[in-house]
């Protein structure tokens, strides 16, 4: 007898199978409705689970409604948690209720609500994360680059966090089930595999292994103990009670004292007070006049310098210390010592502590020029006050600064010879270049010869002899000629000479530090 493919049916069983239709195409299969039922006493067994459509339809009492409605309003919503990780949240929330039960018990009117319980999850770990800081006003620790990235990716991988998810599931009431989840203990955990100590499954990356090894270290933290390296600590106990603690007040009575730097905190009995700086500053000054010996006078002012500072002794005698080695330090054109008293006085004369103010401010004006630092030149400017500007010392350094941007060298140089205080010793670092320069502009205005007796008086020479003796300095003696009037320059030969030396000089000198 023949039959067709569709008219196939698996015989009936009893109770093993239901039968089904074979498929004809590959549009979504409907269950049939079986031929011969099974009957629940001759299956002996009782009813199954709810279908999805029973599921789907499931009435969820007002409480758990009202719940999930407050959990997205728009007032309890928090910018720092991600809208997907709340309903996620919120859903594990329900799923764990129904599981154990306790849908229609629970208390959902005052369950907080899932971004609340993220938050708290987040503060849970990184308790667990951060080591406590030491005792002290002020917490000086700062975590290591290193630290610092361990603790990002512990964040970023919150399965690696075995410690923080047990304890967070110790603690949270909304996660404790009153019976075991069938679903749920089917699911293995890496801290399951690594609580006991075990290492990973043989499949683990190396990296899987490196952070399971990274994450034992914060194990000693739950049980409140500190992971601070010793040294650290010292360090942080250290700062913490000098700063309780003050400046010190030096008990040394000792005028004399060499500088050495400090590698650690100082000693009073080492550093002398104001009373004996006062002392010194005077014993200082009568040495200078009587031996000039510049290495023992600089590093005596460096120690009573560090001495004030120590102690921060900030009055008008401590501006007077830092004057006096600013001068000193010019007379020797020692400029790196310089600076670093020019520097400081800077901040002390903002305090209005006395001293003399516009007096180096000339001497700043001027060591710029020197320099050619014109960005810095302009800042001077910038600040100058009216006042400033007609006091003696400051008027000659801007009249300076105008000759040579001019390239007035006859006016620079009668400026030279009349320079206030003691600024004539940092216009001798570039006079040279600025004779240079005028020789340059001489030999192209004058020619084809000039006499010496000129070049004196122009270049702010004291004498013939002096300004002979700076053009052979310079190589260029054979252009020097001895006639019946008197020594004469051959401007016309010596212009090519004097233009590669005036380069050279113009290069911008190397100093220890700029103002």
């Amino acid at each position: 007898m023949g039959f067709s493919i569709a008219q196939v049916h698996i015989m009936p069983s009893t109770g093993a199978f239901t039968a089904v239709t074979a498929r004809r195409s590959f549009d979504k299969f409907v269950q049939p409705e079986p031929a011969h039922p099974v009957s629940p006493a001759s299956n002996g067994s009782t009813s199954g689970p709810t279908s999805n459509t029973d599921r789907g339809k499931r009435d969820w009492p007002p409480s758990v409604r009202s719940y999930v409605q407050r959990s997205f309003a728009e007032e309890n919503v928090l910018p720092d948690v991600d809208w997907k990780e709340m309903e996620t949240k919120l859903k594990q929330v329900i799923s764990h209720s129904v599981a154990a039960g306790t849908l229609t018990s629970e208390d959902w009117d005052n369950l907080p609500l899932p971004q609340m319980m993220i938050q708290e999850e987040r503060k849970r770990r990184l308790q667990l994360l951060i080591p406590p800081s030491p005792p002290g006003p002020d917490n000086l620790l700062i975590p290591t680059l290193r630290e610092t990235n361990e603790a990002k990716s512990k964040k970023r991988k919150s399965s690696d966090l075995g410690l923080a998810d047990e304890a967070i599931n110790r603690t949270a009431p909304w996660i404790q089930s009153k019976s075991s989840n069938a679903f749920e203990s089917r699911i293995s955990y890496p801290e399951e595999r690594s609580s006991n100590g075990l290492s990973p499954e043989k499949g683990s990356s190396k990296s899987t292994q490196i952070l399971d090894g990274r994450k034992r270290r914060f194990e000693n933290n739950t049980s409140g103990s500190s992971s601070v390296r010793p040294w650290r600590l010292a360090v942080t106990q250290e700062a913490s009670s000098k700063q309780r603690e003050g400046p010190i007040v030096g008990r040394c009575q000792d005028l004399e004292k060499k500088y050495f730097r400090l590698t650690s905190a100082p000693n009073p009995d080492t550093v002398r007070p104001l009373h004996i700086l006062e002392k010194t500053l005077d014993h200082l000054k009568k040495k200078w006049k009587q031996e000039r010996n510049y290495s023992f006078i600089c590093d005596q002012f460096k120690s009573l310098r560090q001495d004030l500072t120590v102690q921060r002794i900030k009055t008008g005698f401590t501006v007077n210390a830092y004057e006096i080695h600013a001068r000193i330090a010019l007379e020797k054109g020692d400029l790196g010592e310089y600076n670093q008293c020019q520097t400081q006085l800077r901040a002390l004369y903002a305090q209005n502590l006395g001293g003399h103010p516009t007096e180096f401010v000339a001497y700043r004006i001027l060591y710029f020029l020197h320099t050619s630092n014109r960005t810095d030149m302009n800042d001077v400017l910038a600040d100058l006050t009216p006042t400033e500007k007609q006091d003696k010392a400051v008027k000659h350094a801007l009249d300076t600064r105008s000759a040579l941007a001019l390239g007035d060298y006859h006016r620079f140089f009668q400026l030279y010879l009349d320079t206030p205080n003691m600024g004539a010793y940092l216009m001798d670092m570039f006079v040279a270049r600025e004779r240079l320069s005028a020789l340059c502009a001489i030999c192209r205005a004058y020619k084809p010869h000039v006499k010496l007796r000129f070049i004196t008086e122009e270049l702010g020479f004291e004498s013939d002899d002096e300004s002979a003796r700076f053009i052979c300095d310079h190589g260029a003696q054979q252009y020097l000629e001895e006639r019946d009037t008197g020594v004469i320059l051959l401007t016309g030969k010596a212009l090519n000479f004097f233009d590669p030396a005036l380069t050279a000089a113009s290069a911008r000198p190397d100093s220890k530090a700029y103002i």
